[in-house]
């Protein structure tokens, strides 16, 4: 039966930083608990992994970097859903952002700002000032999977940890 932990062998993430973005590796303070497991890099979009390894849909969260604009400013951030939910970036993200204009960031301009894999970026070690939206559902999901910022790992940590990241604000953000 799918689970959060799935069929992976988990190890505490500072015992592992060889499975981790240079970033993520260097935020592991801002949450406690966090693990690791390798993974096969070719299996890391939700649906391949989640089937792949046994975990549960409802335990996999996927962050979204998006690129808000209002006249000459310019906002990144990072937005993070279940997977099995989706993002209100028009509407939501857009208006909590006081943006005009919403989209998704450019992935080699995201990789190269983040110093993390197109498909793993991650909210842990994101650039400072970064607003991290996460959506109360993954708050209150208990223990899920992101990604570790490469693409041949994955963490595991508890939903509500990312609410304690140094910009993280919890709001309700995905249509269900």
């Amino acid at each position: 039966m799918p689970s959060p932990e799935g069929n992976l062998t988990w190890v505490a993430a500072s015992e592992r930083p060889d499975l981790l973005a240079p970033p993520v590796a260097a935020a592991l303070e801002h949450v406690p608990g966090v693990r690791v497991a390798p993974i096969d890099s070719t299996l890391a979009d939700t649906a391949a992994f989640c089937e792949a390894y046994d975990v549960a849909p409802e335990a996999s969260a996927n962050c979204v970097v998006v690129e808000a604009r209002r006249g000459e400013e310019t906002t990144l951030a990072a937005v993070m859903v279940l997977a099995t939910d989706r993002a209100d970036i028009n509407r939501v993200v857009r208006k909590h952002l006081g943006a005009r204009k919403i989209s998704f960031a450019d992935q080699s301009k995201a990789q190269e700002l983040t110093g993390m894999q197109q498909g793993a970026i991650t909210p842990v070690g994101l650039p400072a000032g970064w607003p991290v939206l996460v959506d109360e559902a993954v708050v209150a999901a208990g223990p899920v999977v992101i990604g570790a910022g490469v693409r041949g790992a994955k963490l595991l940590l508890d939903g509500s940890a990312l609410a304690a990241l140094p910009t993280a604000e919890v709001i309700a953000l995905a249509v269900r």
